[in-house]
């Protein structure tokens, strides 16, 4: 945490850091249900789930509120995939590293093999199966998916033996509706779809945001409306942007944030200015 913000404005942390705790996230009511179903049954159930969206819709926040909730229960093993592009041996030797089993990557049968039967004794053990968070996913070759497609399930598909969460942008919807990685798209169990969030969304987040850091009052009315208006339907674009009046009224020791300030920092450059910018170039 920036101490001069802490100090200067009372915050508990910077409400527009992308290192927010778990429990100042902004999560809405679509969300919500989601986490829940997630939770509740499909771990329990198994499958494959998928979160998409553009870039900025949310689904970062989405698996990091995910990622936090099922690493509490104690009987569940959750995984996450951090290297989405790999080859299909190096997406072997990392899910050895993820669930903790010794294979060899280019023995692709043992490596199925040692696999399924870690999962399948958890399940036995715990009635729940084991989880894996993939984001990015719109970078796995349909090679991959359909390799992790056979190994999540037994019994001709009819057990599933692993929860996974497939997270990634339009790319990844396109990729699972075409003929080759049909066999996935169809057994796709639940769904999230991310859009661009309304004004009303927007303006949701960011008090949240505020009130979680303990900063009501840090913000006109004013110019949370700019910033709504502003964004595009963005959380990330008005997040990045509060982060900045936020810097610069620091350096500035300004005692709140407001319009006055967001026309300093992001108005165009005045037309007047513009003009002598160019009877200058064309004296050069």
């Amino acid at each position: 945490m920036n101490r001069i913000l802490l100090t200067q404005y009372g915050l508990k942390w910077n409400p527009f850091s992308t290192e927010l705790p778990s429990e100042a996230l902004y999560l809405s009511p679509k969300i919500s249900d989601f986490l829940w179903r997630i939770e509740n049954v499909h771990v329990r159930e198994g499958g494959f789930a998928l979160i998409t969206g553009d870039p900025g819709t949310g689904k970062s926040v989405v698996l990091r509120a995910l990622a936090d909730r099922l690493e509490r229960q104690a009987d569940l093993t959750v995984g996450v995939l951090n290297h989405p592009q790999s080859n299909l041996g190096d997406f072997y030797r990392e899910l050895a590293e993820v669930f903790g089993v010794a294979l060899k990557p280019s023995n692709h049968w043992g490596g199925f093999k040692t696999l399924r039967e870690r999962w399948v004794s958890h399940l036995a053990a715990t009635r729940v199966r084991c989880c894996l968070l993939i984001d990015e996913a719109q970078e796995m070759s349909p090679k991959t998916l359909l390799e992790l497609r056979l190994l999540a399930s037994a019994r001709f598909d009819s057990q599933p033996l692993l929860a996974v969460i497939l997270a990634g942008d339009g790319r990844l919807s396109d990729a699972l509706a075409r003929d080759e990685l049909l066999p996935l798209g169809t057994r796709i169990r639940v769904r999230l779809a991310l859009d661009y969030a309304s004004r009303e969304e927007l303006s949701a987040c960011l008090n949240h945001l505020l009130d979680s850091a303990g900063a009501a009052t840090l913000m006109s009315a004013t110019l949370k409306h700019t910033l709504c208006e502003r964004a595009g339907g963005n959380y990330r674009v008005m997040t990045n942007m509060a982060a900045q009046l936020l810097a610069v009224a620091a350096q500035r020791q300004l005692p709140s944030l407001d319009d006055k300030l967001y026309l300093d920092v992001f108005a165009a450059p005045s037309s007047a200015t513009n003009s002598t910018r160019r009877n200058s170039r064309g004296h050069a």
